[in-house]
């Protein structure tokens, strides 16, 4: 048994002799190198495909491995980041040597962002900046206010004495506001004259807001300066009630939750009244009638599809106020106003997957304003007395937008987007003069629109955003085509460089129309360029532009009527530069930011003599947010202070004489400064399951009861002028809101409430 063995042992030896060097032989070596064109890529996968040979890439990026394979293979390469890159190779009797440059994989995560003009606050992972709504409504100064509180960013300015968004030396008309995609007229309630007016629209309807300063999307248009795109919540997490009680109020609602999931409706009420909070916080008006407004919101959700969604919502409204004032024409007399407003607002908003690669957004909007405004000279007896400048006005619009946006993904990130928008707009208008006469006037445009833009995605750090629009109105009779585009560069791991460029057209204001005058669009030319350094929970945002405006309108007499558009010959521009920087990471519970703004803009438009700094631009700007919340005391701390330089003010007054407008009175006002405070405490922080979620406030505007002044009124005569100051120095805000089938713990901490 034993020599069976060792015989047997020794046949296997002889075989090993003989036929192993041959084998050896017969193996070749593959090896080679992989980079992406500037560096080597450490870790990289090579295989010989449906074998088991194959080799990872050393710290150098080469590679090396044998084989004994022979004929036609497929060598794949893959590694994380990079596309996988394949190519047929024949093994033969030589060795293989290959050099393989990988594309880099182009990501949602790892690409720049085109950033140029714009705080996006829509998508947490890639936003230069988050404003949600959290953050709105604990923006101290802001008092759950959109706007307000966008007022703290870059480019923004802080005017008071009426409502709107300015915007890098822009009127409040050329910033537009939209809601899923359409445009948002009256967007601000009705206000009284040198009294600033809030958004309609409650910060908690929208789970994402992009803030454009400039350089926007072709998609929107007719806003020469700024547009702020708000994106409504889809479903709500699960069936919830709420009751809101303040010094200002009440209001109460109802979300409704199907068990799938799939659909929601919900309604929600609010009566306002400031007759409490103006009995404590004495204002510069006697008010005869104390501002009151209800309001009641109606909305429904539901899926179509696993992609799809169709969201409906509506706004209605009614105000009234009325105050007597000190007249400034005729001293001992008294100046009625008094104002009545019915709002209603419609929006439906669908969107869908049309298949592989291609999806749908359309979206219709109605609006309707009516305003009842009355306004007459009195004597200290409350009795009417006939005067020049009393009037009656009944001004109504109705406002229509639809729009279609078709969507196709390309490669990687890239995609292409192309559809249409129609616009219909009808103001009416009846006016009693004091004599009894009455005028009456309709205006109607037609807006349509034709746009196209595109997301090229060359690289992970290169990317490119071209657009154009083209748009007809049928008011004036004209076209204009608005070329746009932007590039955004990374140049480094956290740190990007982005520009933009893009010529935007608007139609002249309504309040200087109807006009016999020829008149075409006015225009806007932006150039942008950003740097910005975004990591770990840290924002850096620097920003240079220029502005230039062409075919401003250009207001006179006539008739007998002043403010009346004449002609387009109006010109300008903006120059300035802006900081941003944001900390949520340093300090434990502590989010700040910081900005700020420089402005150097004029002019010549309305009825200036010529190119000027108009009076609602400021050349510094700057805003502090801090916010911090304390758990051990579940109570949130809120501060922000607000400067702006001071505004030029003139009093711009037409010489019949000569036919021309001069200056009769001219300065600037004291610099702007604002502190505000606000306490948020939060009892069921802490507590397992809770059912319910309640949250109490205390908020002080200018807490620091600073005197500020907005600008001058002057008589007719231009003898005499008044500042235009807040109606009250300081605001006192004392809610309670309370949300039930709800627990907002979490989201109260994550946010630094």
């Amino acid at each position: 048994m034993f020599v069976i063995q060792f015989r047997f042992m020794k046949k296997i030896a002889c075989f090993l002799l003989i036929f192993l060097p041959a084998c050896l032989m017969a193996q070749i070596t593959i090896s080679g190198k992989v980079s992406d064109k500037k560096n080597p890529i450490h870790g990289a996968s090579i295989t010989l495909k449906d074998t088991y040979d194959g080799a990872t890439t050393d710290s150098l990026g080469r590679f090396s491995f044998r084989t004994f394979e022979k004929g036609e293979f497929t060598l794949a390469v893959s590694s994380v980041g990079y596309k996988p890159f394949e190519e047929k190779i024949t093994v033969g009797k030589n060795n293989l040597s290959f050099d393989f440059i990988l594309k880099e994989e182009i990501t949602e995560m790892k690409a720049v962002v085109v950033t140029a003009g714009t705080f996006e606050a829509s998508d947490k992972k890639r936003a230069g900046v988050v404003l949600n709504s959290i953050d709105i409504v604990t923006t101290a100064s802001a008092n759950a206010d959109v706007t307000q509180a966008l007022k703290t960013l870059p480019g923004a300015q802080q005017v008071g004495e009426t409502e709107g968004l300015f915007v890098r030396g822009g009127t409040a008309a050329e910033t537009k506001i939209f809601i899923d995609g359409t445009l948002v007229n009256k967007f601000f309630y009705s206000a009284s004259p040198n009294v600033s007016g809030y958004g309609r629209f409650s910060p908690f309807l929208f789970r994402g807001t992009v803030f454009s300063t400039g350089g926007y999307s072709a998609l929107y248009g007719q806003a020469l300066s700024a547009a702020v795109i708000l994106e409504s919540i889809d479903l709500p997490e699960r069936t919830t009630a709420n009751l809101g009680i303040s010094v200002l109020g009440v209001d109460a609602g109802y979300q409704f939750l199907n068990k799938k999931k799939t659909a929601s409706w919900g309604f929600d009420y609010n009566y306002t009244n400031l007759g409490l909070a103006f009995l404590v916080i004495k204002q510069k008006q006697n008010y005869f009638i104390y501002p009151g407004i209800n309001e009641g919101h109606v909305n429904f959700r539901f899926k179509t599809s696993k992609t799809g969604m169709l969201k409906y919502y509506s706004n209605y409204s009614h105000s009234i106020f009325g105050f007597r004032e000190p007249s400034i024409d005729s001293v001992g007399y008294l100046n009625l106003f008094k104002l009545k407003n019915f709002f209603v607002y419609q929006n439906l908003a669908w969107k869908e997957s049309l298949g592989p690669n291609w999806k749908l957004n359309a979206g219709l909007s109605y609006t309707r304003n009516s305003d009842d405004i009355d306004s007459r000279l009195q004597n200290s007896d409350r009795g009417d007395v006939s005067f020049f400048k009393n009037f009656r006005a009944k001004p109504r619009g109705n406002y229509l937008n639809a729009k279609l946006v078709i969507e196709r993904k390309l490669r990687n990130l890239s995609a292409i987007r192309f559809g249409s928008e129609y616009n219909f707009s009808r103001d009416e208008a009846t006016f009693s003069d004091y004599s009894g006469n009455k005028y009456n006037y309709t205006l109607k445009e037609n807006m349509n629109a034709l746009f196209a833009e595109s997301d090229i995605y060359i690289t992970n750090g290169l990317a490119a955003k071209l657009g154009t629009r083209l748009e007809h109105s049928s008011l004036f009779n004209k076209n204009n085509i608005a070329p746009r585009i932007s590039l955004a560069y990374k140049t480094g791991k956290s740190a990007q460089a982005s520009v933009a460029y893009g010529i935007f057209y608007e139609d002249p204001e309504t309040k200087y129309l109807p006009t016999a005058n020829a008149l075409i669009f006015m225009k806007a030319t932006h150039y942008i360029a950003q740097y910005m350094v975004q990591n770990n929970q840290r924002v850096f945002r620097a920003e240079a532009y220029y502005k230039k405006y062409e075919n401003l309108v250009k207001t006179g007499f006539v008739y007998r009527r002043d403010g009346v558009a004449i002609n387009n010959n109006g010109s300008g521009d903006a120059k300035g530069l802006e900081f941003f920087w944001r900390d949520k990471k340093t300090l434990k519970y502590l989010d700040y930011w910081i900005s700020y703004t420089y402005l150097d803009t004029k002019r010549d438009f309305l009825n200036f003599p010529y190119a000027i700094t108009p009076n609602f631009a400021a050349k510094h700007n700057a805003s502090i947010v801090i916010k911090s919340f304390a758990l051990p005391i579940k109570t949130g701390f809120n501060l922000s202070y607000t400067y702006s330089s001071g505004r030029p003010y003139y009093n711009i007054m037409w010489d019949a004489n000569s036919s021309k407008y001069f200056f009769a009175d001219r300065g600037m006002i004291p610099d702007y400064h604002n502190v505000s405070f606000s306490v948020n405490y939060i009892p069921t922080i802490g507590k397992q399951n809770a059912k319910s979620f309640a949250v109490y406030v205390l908020s002080v505007n200018n807490i620091l009861n600073i005197k500020q002044t907005y600008g001058y009124q002057y008589s007719y005569s231009g003898s005499r002028k008044e500042a235009i100051v807040p109606p009250a120095r300081m605001f006192v805000f004392i809610g309670a809101f309370l949300s039930f089938g709800t627990d907002r713990t979490q989201d109260a901490i994550n946010n630094n409430l």
